[in-house]
């Protein structure tokens, strides 16, 4: 199945209500199932939330997180501390092919009882939940934040606490940040110094607490490249986001400026506009810290007409699918010349998109999504459109009502 997406509207301005980060969402949801007295407000709907909330809230033995790759790292550290508690962490064909073993490696040096069902290491896992009393634990920096994240979510419940040391460059620091920021939130002590970051222990939370997720930026980007190939003046105003956000994807504000699009804050809103005296060009960034984004990036600056050059993104390649592969494959089918590395992608300028091109998605939402606005450039087809589940699952309904009709 695909949708065909055309630009039917040649003035866009609209207003937009973005769900709940899915990121803030499961850390928020793995320290509620921690600490019960915590409430969520705006939680996200996406797939990935839905099947970490419910793990949390299963009682099987064998739990299947399907693509969630998040999921599948944050409840490995949730059932090693579950006492008495056995569970199989199964997922997809991809999931399986996902490595898990820094993760595992450090658990078990905390004294976790994790076994690999398959091929070592990698998911499934069978995992024996005991009461871990070690409290130091290294682990590489430069894979994979969510390994790390896992470990922090965790921490306040070891019986001492946990003093972590980060090897190597740290890779989306900003995911660590956000980790440390909503446990300081709901009052779990942290220190972050050199390459070391300490949690105290915290048994429970005296006072129940509220917290408000905040929209998702990684959803937000999609708009800014709207807004980027748009003639000046659109505007589209997102809901609801924050200045000073936890989340790292809104380095966007700054990114996006690069290409045209000035973000206005007030009142929990942005408003994206496209500024009319703006001389485009070529775009080089290193994305270490935010590479959920680098999809939407080099697909605007391909209808922008641009260069770009990005790097660090070697985390790509160990998501829902080889992401650089996958994007070079889909680039090439527009027209465009491209080259990859492990940790790299290059776009050459052209002023040319082949129209009418299917776009594969290899079962990634953000596949799926950061094509989806070239479409007011050239009319173009989306396979699998109901991957955007996974984290946006309102997309093509919200495209519509800016302008970009869909026809399946």
């Amino acid at each position: 199945m695909t949708i065909k997406l055309v630009s039917s509207s040649s003035n866009l301005q609209s207003k937009i209500i973005v769900g709940g980060s899915k990121s803030e969402t499961n850390r928020l949801l793995l320290l509620q199932a921690l600490y019960p007295s915590i409430k969520i407000e705006n939680a996200s709907v996406a797939d990935d939330s839905e099947i970490m909330l419910r793990a949390l809230q299963s009682n099987l033995q064998v739990i299947d997180v399907h693509h969630a790759g998040t999921a599948m790292r944050f409840l490995a550290a949730y059932f090693s501390i579950q006492e008495g508690r056995n569970v199989v962490l199964t997922g997809s064909s991809r999931m399986k092919e996902r490595p898990i073993k820094a993760l595992v490696d450090a658990l078990v040096s905390l004294g976790a009882d994790i076994e690999y069902l398959e091929n070592e290491g990698f998911p499934p896992i069978k995992i024996k939940g005991k009461n871990l009393t070690k409290n130091t634990v290294s682990i590489p920096a430069n894979f994979s934040s969510q390994y790390i994240s896992a470990l922090l979510l965790i921490s306040p419940k070891l019986e001492n606490g946990l003093e972590l040391t980060l090897v190597g460059e740290i890779t989306s620091f900003s995911y660590i940040k956000m980790t440390l920021s909503l446990l300081n939130k709901v009052g779990v002590e942290t220190l972050f110094y050199e390459n070391k970051i300490v949690v105290k222990p915290k048994s429970k939370i005296e006072n129940p607490q509220t917290i408000l997720v905040e929209s998702d930026w990684s959803s937000a980007s999609y708009y800014y490249s709207i807004i980027a190939l748009s003639k000046s003046g659109t505007q589209i105003t997102l809901s609801a986001y924050k200045e000073n956000s936890f989340q790292g994807d809104s380095d966007l504000v700054e990114i996006y400026r690069k290409m045209g699009v000035e973000t206005q804050f007030d009142n929990n809103q942005i408003t994206l506009i496209k500024q009319s005296d703006f001389k485009q060009e070529a775009i080089k960034l290193d994305l270490n810290n935010t590479p959920d984004i680098a999809q939407t990036i080099i697909a605007t600056c391909l209808g922008l007409g641009v260069g770009c050059d990005l790097t660090g993104l070697h985390t790509l390649k160990i998501k829902e699918t080889d992401r650089l592969e996958a994007l070079q494959n889909e680039l090439t089918k527009l027209g465009a010349k491209c080259q990859i590395t492990n940790a790299s992608i290059i776009l050459e300028p052209t002023n040319t998109i082949l129209p009418n091109c299917i776009i594969a998605t290899y079962n990634d939402h953000r596949m799926a999504m950061s094509f989806a606005p070239l479409a007011l450039k050239v009319p173009i087809e989306i396979e699998n459109p109901g991957v955007v589940s996974k984290s946006y699952p309102n997309f093509w309904e919200d495209l519509e009502r800016i302008g970009i009709q869909s026809q399946e």
